[in-house]
């Protein structure tokens, strides 16, 4: 069991139902990151008392989901795929429209979202305050009883251990050891950072930007997602959507914001020529105006660049996936 599930006690095992349910260890944490781990894991937050932030955040998956959409209370959809929530610590905005700036604001928006965990806000904190070990472990790390403020603050500090550094390209790059990743995968960083064009939008430590993109995933028809620019209002940001971490990117299908692509095989064949996919975008980032011109055996060097990206932890368990499209 991971460090993150062992809030989670297997009880359908026992009952033959297959089912989890959160009891928390009865010592009450002593920092803020460790409650915020409580309460990540504990359905207390959602109306029906059955959601949890890592319902749709799942450990395995690199803290994203596994579908194109999440359900939320009652069974709801989504809206838009859910990201992961590892390596959050150095981004400026959150949420593909980027809503939210910190990530206090960003840990409770799902708790009172109606598609989410449709909990009001105001219900969530009296809810912590009639449970004895929350009040207790509160005033214990906050000196305090639970607030709409400090929720917030534990979440965001649980957050914030979910970074990840000891990745195969981390190896590589930052320890000088050239056998940590393959031939292929040296190619593909290589067209990365040259021929592909990734690197203009994907850089720095986590291979992202405080940028927001038009790739080309909106034509106001069957794409009807405006991105970004149903928050601002402004036609300059039509069709744009935040560019986000690419670390442990091969855990975290599906892919973009609508989940649409399956495979990174997909994501990439969609890169090389976008109007292939999406023939009538409406502003199209000048850099993808024209195709790519990836060979296959291209493609597949970029795909293995990017699954040098997936931290050891999750190597242990999870073998890198097959090259498939």
């Amino acid at each position: 069991m991971s460090r993150w599930a062992g809030r989670l006690l297997t009880i359908g095992m026992a009952l033959g139902i297959g089912s989890t349910a959160f009891v928390p260890v009865p010592v009450p944490p002593a920092d803020q990151a460790a409650l915020g781990e409580w309460l990540f894991f504990d359905p207390i937050l959602s109306r029906s008392r059955t959601i949890s932030c890592a319902s749709c955040h799942q450990p395995a998956f690199a803290f994203a989901d596994t579908s194109a959409v999440s359900r939320g209370e009652r069974g709801r959809l989504g809206k838009r795929n859910t990201p992961s929530a590892m390596n959050v610590r150095l981004q400026a905005n959150f949420f593909w429209d980027g809503r939210a700036t910190t990530l206090e604001e960003q840990a409770l928006l799902p708790i009172a979202n109606p598609l989410e965990m449709d909990l009001p806000l105001g219900q969530a904190v009296q809810r912590l305050n009639h449970s004895r070990l929350y009040r207790v472990s509160f005033e214990r790390v906050f000196g305090e009883a639970p607030t709409q403020q400090n929720l917030a603050r534990a979440l965001a500090a649980f957050e914030r251990t979910l970074e990840t550094n000891q990745s195969p390209l981390d190896e590589w790059r930052l320890s000088d050891n050239d056998a940590a990743v393959s031939d292929a995968a040296k190619r593909g960083f290589a067209l990365f950072e040259g021929k592909a064009r990734c690197v203009q939008c994907h850089f720095g430590p986590d291979f992202n930007s405080a940028e927001f993109r038009n790739i080309g995933l909106y034509d106001g028809q069957a794409l009807i997602d405006s991105g970004r620019a149903a928050l601002t209002k402004k036609s300059v940001d039509v069709g744009k959507f935040k560019v986000g971490p690419l670390r442990n990117v091969a855990l975290t299908a599906p892919y973009m914001h609508n989940g649409m692509f399956k495979t990174l095989g997909q994501v990439l064949d969609f890169y090389n020529d976008p109007s292939k996919v999406v023939p009538n975008a409406l502003n199209r980032d000048p850099l993808l105006a024209k195709p790519l011109g990836l060979t296959k055996q291209e493609k597949q060097d970029l795909e293995s660049f990017l699954l040098t990206l997936t931290d050891k932890r999750f190597l242990i368990r999870n073998p890198p996936a097959t090259l498939s499209r």
